[in-house]
């Protein structure tokens, strides 16, 4: 996958437009380049400003996400099949990205808490507790989607609950040390 290079979309693509977080109608034919492919999504720019197309959407950038996925067992999965759900939960997390920052949501510090529950009937659900950069980032609600989305997607998850809070407020200080290396922090 090329960025900096500008691309013809293939067919019309929904997209949430950033940082409002609405959504916004791609039309074939739209020239977009890519600007960050983290997490299985992809930040192009447009002729109107940036927006967030998903990987189900993919093909109309020209990308065969198939070829992009690595063979075997992920580390979420290998963490699962060996009993450590939270490892997994906490491994699928660092595939979420906001849209504008090259750094995954855990080592962006913004997750707050994240417990795997043992429901009554066997199965099992994830609670996560989470912030924003800036409270009124209009992207959060599909931050936090993307975050259920992916914890569902493990075998042994049944549900995920992705709650957005506010205290305490975030500062850069949460950034791990490697989330502050990527963005030449240190």
């Amino acid at each position: 996958m090329n960025t900096n290079q500008e691309i013809e979309l293939t067919r019309d693509v929904e997209a949430i437009q950033i940082p409002s977080g609405e959504p916004i109608a791609l039309p074939i034919g739209t020239k977009v380049m890519i600007q960050q492919s983290l997490g299985g999504t992809y930040t192009v720019a447009t002729q109107s400003g940036l927006a967030r197309i998903s990987s189900a959407d993919a093909d109309a950038l020209s990308i065969d996400t198939n070829a992009e996925s690595s063979a075997g067992k992920t580390a979420p999965e290998k963490l699962a099949a060996e009993g450590d759900l939270e490892g997994a939960v906490w491994e699928q997390l660092k595939a979420v990205y906001d849209p504008e920052i090259p750094v995954n949501i855990v080592d962006l510090g913004l997750v707050y808490d994240c417990q795997v529950k043992d429901r009554d009937d066997g199965s099992k659900e994830v609670e996560v507790k989470m912030t924003l950069t800036a409270p009124g980032c209009g992207m959060g609600p599909t931050i936090a989607a993307d975050a259920r989305n992916k914890i569902i997607s493990l075998e042994d998850i049944d549900d995920a609950q992705v709650d957005l809070v506010w205290d305490p407020a975030w500062n850069q200080d949460m950034i791990s040390e490697e989330g502050k290396m990527k963005l030449g922090m240190i």
